[in-house]
This record gives structure tokens, sequence and C-alpha cells, in this order.
């Protein structure tokens, strides 16, 4: 039999802002002095991730019959019913819940009701949390927005969110100022849509005046990188602050999900190809060492063969490096749900296509850096990033997280570059 847990656990699946939300639950459940619980952060955004959570459910169950296990998380806020019926499940949250402190201490008490999950979309507000501490001391994540007001066909995690809402920029400030008085180095800003930042609250906000006041407040901060991008939401300020600004590193994952101006359509997506290829062209023509990154999804409803070619090509004419790819994945509620499906197998194959497209895109960016001398921000003893999120992975040496190293790049291995400390 495993040995009692003597901290609280936190089992994090999906996006960055789970992961920061994770540390501040577990900052609540440690306070709270629930020592022997695992707590399950979930996500949503595909059918295998529910999955994929229940079944990690029930091998903690298994392995840690004594434990008090909690549920919370987007798939949670979604099917609340349908966790609480798991006989694994003591407790279930929701997303706003999750983040308050007050239901940790309930359950220490023993005074809470096993389901605690309101209505998502009531809720008008994102508070800001401060952190010190997070997992490494690399980079840390910090939460901007919460939500989403947009209606993308395929998506349920609206209804795990709610609506779009802003934490203020001074409070962001702030959380910033905190974390490089700890030590860190770069900051991430997340959340489910950053670009729709700010105009839930008071005068003229937005995503790049946000960031201005992060460079001028936090003159200390060598670092500030954004998380997923819709580049359609993308004003002139955010541009000229990816642009014009060297403390913003040259990175940008965007949420293209097709190269088809009719699976776009029918995704209800706001964007079409060509904008998107005169998004990346405009960025790169500005500062040439972007890289760019994309979320896509393969086999969507009524997708063709010939639609899917073009999202193949939006690859190269966009001039992408790191992808995501994500097999179609109904979820019930959602209108694609009740489009005309493509069948698993075909979904599959351009999936895996999709993703050697990737593969191909990502080994011509790693060729282009050998032989240069660049900044590597280091995560573990023998691994960090560049500026532009290219992963190294680093000869005879041990850095600590954190730290900023000059490194000479000595090839690569088509998913990493090589390198080791350059003493120049």
């Amino acid at each position: 039999m495993n040995a009692p847990l003597k901290t609280p656990k936190v089992v994090t699946f999906g996006c960055r802002l789970n992961a920061y939300e994770s540390e501040v639950m577990a900052a609540h459940a440690q306070s709270a002095g629930l020592d022997e619980a695992i707590v399950f952060n979930t996500c949503a955004v595909t059918a295998e991730s529910t999955r994929q959570a229940r079944q990690s459910i029930r091998k903690a169950r298994r392995e840690n019959p004594g434990a008090k296990i909690i549920v919370t998380g987007c798939a949670a806020q979604v099917d609340p019913d349908g966790f609480a019926d798991m006989p694994e499940v003591d407790h279930v949250l929701g997303n706003d819940e999750k983040m308050r402190a007050q239901p940790y201490a309930d359950f220490g008490l023993g005074a809470a009701e096993r389901v605690r999950v309101a209505d998502i979309m009531e809720v008008r507000e994102t508070s800001p949390h401060m952190i010190d501490a997070f997992g490494d001391r690399a980079r840390a994540f910090i939460q901007v927005q919460n939500g989403c007001d947009h209606r993308c066909t395929f998506c349920i995690i609206p209804y795990g969110r709610g609506n779009s809402r802003s934490v203020p920029a001074g409070a962001v400030v702030e959380q910033v100022q905190r974390l490089v008085d700890q030590g860190f180095r770069e900051v991430v800003l997340s959340g489910v849509d950053i670009t729709s930042y700010g105009p839930d609250l008071p005068g003229d906000q937005s995503l790049g005046r946000l960031v201005e006041h992060i460079l001028v407040h936090v003159p200390d901060l060598p670092r500030l990188r954004l998380s997923s991008i819709d580049s359609i939401e993308t004003d002139e300020t955010l541009f000229r602050m990816i642009t014009d600004n060297e403390r913003v590193m040259p990175h940008l994952h965007l949420s293209l999900q097709s190269g088809d101006n009719m699976i776009l359509k029918r995704m209800k997506r706001r964007h079409d190809r060509d904008h998107a290829i005169e998004f990346c062209a405009r960025v790169r023509d500005a500062r040439p060492e972007m890289v760019f990154g994309a979320d896509f999804i393969a086999g969507f409803p009524t997708e063709t063969d010939e639609m899917f070619r073009n999202t193949l090509q939006l690859v190269e004419e966009c001039g992408l490096t790191f992808l995501h790819v994500f097999p179609y994945s109904i979820r019930p509620g959602t209108p694609a749900a009740k489009m005309p499906q493509v069948d698993g197998a075909t979904i599959k194959s351009r999936a895996a296509e999709l993703r050697q497209a990737g593969e191909k895109a990502l080994s011509q960016h790693l060729d282009r850096h050998v032989g240069r001398t660049s900044r590597v921000l280091m995560e573990k003893p023998e691994f960090g990033r560049l500026d532009d999120f290219t992963p190294v992975r680093l000869d005879g040496t041990s850095g600590s997280p954190g730290e900023i190293r000059k490194t000479h790049i000595t090839g690569h291995d088509r998913t990493a570059l090589l390198g080791m400390p350059s003493y120049e």
C-alpha cells in the first residue's frame, strides 16, 4: 500500500491557464490542511482529455484509498453530475469555486456539500491571485483574462469558463513585480482568449495597453511572453509592442484551427486564410526573428481532401514552426456535433500528415540556428529555450532554472537544438 500523502497533490490536465490555476489551488489546499487530498484540475477541450481525467481519478483511488479526491476544472464545470456519480470522487468544484480559499477550508472541516458548482455564466469578474512560487524558477505564468465571448462551433470551453473577463492592469503589474522580486526572469501572460483583454474594465483597456503598462512599470523584467493569441484581435498598440520591444519575446502562438475559408466559416472563426498569411508576413517584416506556432484541428466536420490541403499549405504560407494538432473530437452540445462527420480513420490520417508537416517545418527552423550563438533561458540543468521558444539541449553543463546562458548551437536532433556554453 502506498504511504499516506503528506501534502495536497494537484493533478493538472490541459492548458497553461490550468497550470497557473493549479498553483493557486495547491496553496489553498495546503492552507486548509488537506494533507491527504488529490485535486484533479480537468480539461474539456477534447473528449480524450476528459476520458484521461476519469482514468487518472480511478487509478488515484486504487493507489490512495484513504485520500480525499476533489475534481474541478472545465470538464467538472461542464459535467458536474458525471463526476459526482463516480464512486471514487469525494467532491466536485466549479471553475469559479476552485480559485477561492473557502471551499478547501470547508472540505477540511467536513462541512462542504459534495458538489459545489455555480453557473459560470453569472461570473462577472476574474480576481487577481498573487503567487510567489511556481514548480520551477524558469518562467512564471500569470492569469490576465478568463472566459470567452466567442462561440466557435467546435468548442465547449465557454461553458466551462464563462464569458470573457479581465484582471485589472494594476493587479497584473503588482503580480509581475512580485515575481521579478522573487527572481523570475520571464513572465508569460495567459488566459483563455487574452487578445480579448480589456473591454470589461473601466477606460480604454486592451492587451496592447496592458503589455505597455507592464514594460513601463516593471523595468527590471527582462522577458515578457504572450501565450496563444487571436490574430484578428491584434490592434496597432499590441502590434507595436510585439514588433518594437525586445523585451517581448519573438514567439507568437496563433489560434488558426484551419487553412480553409469554408471550414473557418463553419467553425465560426472570425479570420480567413488571407488574414492569417498577411498577419504573419506583416509581423515578420517588422521583426524578422519572429517565430510562429499555431493550433490546428484535423478532420473537422465536412472537411474534404481539398479543404485539408489548404490547411497543409498554410503551414508553409505562414512560415509556421510549432504546430499543435488536434484530431477533431465530438463535444456533445456544440453545433459541430450536429454536422456531417469525417470518419475516424481519415481524421487520424490527416492529423498524422499535419504533424509530419510540422516536424518538417521545425527541422528547417532548427537548421537556421546551427552555428549561431544565442541566449538560452535554462529550465533544467541541461535544457532550456531560446528567446523564440526553440528547445535547446546543452552538452556538459549544469545550469540553474531561470539562468540565462550564452550558448553556441552545434546542431540538432530534429526535435531540439544541441548546444554548448559560449564564453566569448
